[in-house]
């Protein structure tokens, strides 16, 4: 099932945010290599700079998708103010050979 992840930066984020992406990427880097990322990108505020995430990867569960993500160096940081996990059907353009 695929599971978006959606987060918003606390107040005064920004510093934490960018001393903690290299290891934050290499984490997404490292899902992907295991085929359980299916995308992500920051969440930018009206000065275009990021204030949150959205994530999304294909679990075998809920439960399952809150526990790898809570791995994420942004999440063990303490950067964001705001978590939710939804299931999440891909409708429209959806890659090929992504299951549904």
């Amino acid at each position: 099932m695929l599971v978006a992840f959606i987060a918003k930066d606390r107040s005064q984020g920004l510093a934490l945010r960018m001393e903690t992406r290299p290891a934050h990427i290499a984490f997404l880097e490292r899902l992907n290599a295991e085929g359980k990322l299916t995308f992500a990108g920051p969440f930018l505020d009206s000065e275009g700079k990021p204030d949150g995430s959205l994530v999304v990867v294909n679990a075998g569960s809920l439960d399952e998708a809150k526990a790898m993500l809570a791995e994420d160096p942004y999440a063990k940081a303490g950067l964001f103010e705001f978590t939710d996990f939804r299931a999440w059907n891909w409708a429209f353009n959806r890659p090929d050979g992504l299951a549904p």
